[in-house]
């Protein structure tokens, strides 16, 4: 049964403003904000003093308050805002997925014991209703794989490189000025914003919780014109990929590295600040969902459709983590990768299984081959901070 709801806001930046303009401009939708927590008080914003606190727990101890919908940047803060919410039995909006990749088991107990829902589709993918559809139209679906464009700041980057044959650096300032990359862009670079989301988009797909620390990300922190030069020789476009995918009958492997894509793959045309997702399964075999993912009404409309959800007291199955055959998390999975290097030094960190191609050049040197994601995960903060770059081919993604 429909249910009008009372909801306490924390955070108005981009995308609290944007589910604020969303609510307040559907008049017949049923909801209401009845406070908006903040923590700037010099701030200047465009609502009377009326509608904001800046103590937390005008809203979390509210009892006309059952809704509460938590779009701040600090994840351990959030944290805190969510699990008080869910213990004081109000239902919770999100779209942190830093702090949901990091406590996303001890979360789905608590609202579990509760038996109040913790709803976060805008954590992932945007406007992309990816979770909803992983937990209703795949819930009982084998799935062959999950991959797709997480990240739109680094599509973005990427796009104006290829397209327009912008510097590195003026493509992420002008990401930054549009508000599609951060100050500190590192998140979304050396892709920890793709992981974060992957780690959530894989426990609704196979129903595994793994933790973000145990997932191999690396990122175009280090991209140089040399490996743009590379991929147009080919033919190809470098897209930040994010995957995870079935391997054997009790396994799955995720992980998060540019690919070089072909023209005839899907995720080859998502240019600029849109996500992609493309879902590979046994009986609706393969499927492709596309749509912004920055931006304040982009986020702010999946955030909409969660509350419009709790309105009929909707909750996550997670069937799949719950049924008796579950999956493990594996990091053994071979995949060839190229490796751009200038010293020769940076290949003693690599344990390639087997060597395919070598160049050595006046400007750069590049490797291509086989190597293990368990043996690349070892090196994981050296492949975002040495001055490599590392790209799947993408040659091996069928295994």
């Amino acid at each position: 049964m429909k249910k009008n709801l009372k909801i306490g806001l924390f955070g108005y930046g981009v995308v609290g403003q944007g589910v604020y303009e969303i609510l307040t401009q559907n008049k017949t939708f049923g909801a209401e904000v009845v406070k908006i927590c903040v923590k700037d008080r010099k701030k200047r914003r465009n609502l009377p003093e009326s509608h904001f606190t800046f103590e937390k727990n005008d809203i979390l101890l509210n009892p006309e308050i059952d809704l509460i919908i938590e779009v701040i940047n600090h994840a351990d803060e959030a944290f805190d805002i969510i699990t008080t919410a869910l213990k004081n039995g109000k239902k919770v909006v999100t779209a942190n997925k830093k702090m949901l990749a990091e406590h996303l088991a001890e979360l789905v107990k608590l609202q579990q014991e509760q038996n109040v829902s913790l709803l976060y589709e805008g954590s992932s993918c945007g406007s992309i209703p990816i979770i909803r559809n992983l937990e209703e139209y795949y819930d009982n679906e084998l799935l062959y794989s999950i991959r797709g464009i997480f990240n739109s700041s680094s599509n973005y980057i990427l796009s104006k490189v290829y397209n327009e044959n912008v510097d590195f650096d003026i493509a992420l300032k002008k990401a930054q000025d549009l508000g599609f990359a951060e100050t500190d862009p590192t998140l979304d670079l050396a892709g920890y914003d793709a992981l974060f989301k992957l780690v959530i988009i894989a426990a609704h797909a196979y129903g595994v919780f793994v933790k973000p620390e145990e997932v191999l990300n690396a990122g175009i922190m280090n991209f140089s014109r040399f490996d743009m030069q590379f991929a147009k020789e080919k033919g190809y476009k470098i897209k930040l990929i994010s995957t995870v995918r079935k391997v054997g009958d009790d396994k799955v492997a995720m992980f998060v590295l540019p690919e070089f894509v072909t023209e005839d793959r899907q995720l080859y045309n998502v240019e600029y600040e849109y996500n992609a997702v493309v879902v590979e399964a046994a009986f609706s075999d393969k499927q492709f969902f596309q749509g912004k993912g920055a931006g304040g009404h982009p986020t702010g409309s999946a955030i909409f459709s969660d509350i419009s959800a709790n309105m009929y007291d909707y909750k996550y199955g997670y069937k799949k983590h719950y049924q008796e055959n579950k999956l493990s998390y594996t990091t053994d999975l071979p995949i060839e990768i190229y490796l751009r290097y200038y010293e020769e030094h940076n290949l003693n960190q690599f344990q390639f299984e087997k060597i395919t191609e070598r160049y050595y050049g006046k400007d750069f040197s590049y490797v291509i081959g086989t190597i293990k994601i368990s043996n690349l995960l070892k090196i994981k903060d050296y492949l975002n901070t040495a001055d490599i770059q590392v790209i799947n081919t993408g040659k091996l993604n069928d295994i």
